[in-house]
């Protein structure tokens, strides 16, 4: 194997180890994220807090973690991408993959996020309809006058039934094909290119600050703040567009919750009839989410377990 075979397999592991530590340790907080966000009207709960302490007794610990499986299995090649990406268009955009140049490494985030995106999509698709199940039987035991909830395709569905991703995938494939595991792919990459713009170019150049000569980088604790920091600001600037994807891709409704053409018909009823605030839902949950997972991704990166591990197989 040669040296840059070596070295992309290596960005692969870090990518997929990464993934899979960071999504175990925020799952929770990002189901509380995609139910405040999904909510319509009257609140169901009040905030993070709240939706996570209703959803342990209604649906158990293990109810924190619906949707978990989906992103456990998927997160690995879409972090793994993600990053080698950013790190190949870098190499190919700069001279050395280190020199400081903003807006390539601004155009190297953006070829980044059109990348991840074949993964990211059909990956929230899935996790989404899983995540808010519970809210939608919360919503219609207040409700009880409600008509039974639709299926994830035209066809009714017994609403007793715990939905599982393969049911799901199933349906949408048999019904929709192909295009119907990427809906709301148009709004997915309105997030992540933004995203990855900001975050990629911020986490360059604040874990440059902490760069130790004699090792050649930062520090575990510097790389960590860096990608902390990093996704924060990145997550809560893209809270608006993570809103419309969360809504456009949510397939089951509740009683008296909308329907979405597109992006612009979702923008336009948000801000219509809940007020530009609606478009900051699950802001705090985004950055709770975001920070540590990127900061644990880039901590992994930079301490290069995927070098160590392939090191054991040389």
């Amino acid at each position: 194997m040669s040296s840059q075979d070596l070295s992309i397999t290596a960005k692969l592991i870090n990518g997929g180890v990464a993934g899979l530590v960071g999504v175990t340790c925020v799952f929770p907080i990002d189901l509380a994220k995609t139910r405040l966000q999904n909510q319509h009207g009257k609140d169901i709960y009040k905030g993070m807090i709240d939706c996570l302490m209703k959803t342990a007794r209604a649906e158990g610990f293990l109810g924190m973690y619906r949707g978990a499986a989906v992103n456990l299995t998927l997160v690995t090649p879409e972090k793994a991408i993600k990053l080698a990406a950013n790190d190949f268009f870098r190499q190919l955009l700069m001279e050395d993959g280190m020199q400081r140049n903003l807006k390539m490494e601004m155009l190297a985030g953006c070829g980044a996020g059109m990348c991840q995106v074949v993964v990211t999509c059909p990956m929230e698709m899935l996790k989404i309809q899983l995540q808010d199940a519970g809210r939608l039987a919360v919503h219609r035991q207040g409700s009880a006058s409600a008509p039974p909830s639709r299926s994830y395709t035209t066809r009714s569905a017994p609403i007793h039934k715990r939905p599982s991703a393969t049911r799901i995938a199933w349906e949408l494939l048999h019904t929709q094909g192909l295009a119907g595991l990427y809906k709301g792919l148009g709004a997915t990459l309105l997030r992540d290119i933004p995203f990855s713009i900001i975050y990629f170019p911020l986490f360059a150049n604040l874990n440059n600050l902490g760069f130790n000569e004699r090792t050649g980088k930062a520090s575990f604790v510097h790389s960590f703040m860096s990608g902390c920091v990093a996704g924060s600001v990145a997550a809560v600037t893209v809270t608006p567009l993570d809103v419309l994807k969360t809504r456009i891709q949510t397939l089951k409704k509740g009683l008296g919750e909308d329907s979405y053409s597109g992006i612009t018909d979702c923008a336009r009823k948000i801000w219509t009839q809940e007020g530009p605030s609606a478009l900051m839902k699950g802001a705090g949950c985004r950055a709770l989410v975001i920070a540590p997972l990127f900061g644990i991704a880039q901590g992994v990166y930079f301490i290069g377990i995927g070098e160590r591990i392939l090191k054991c197989f040389e």
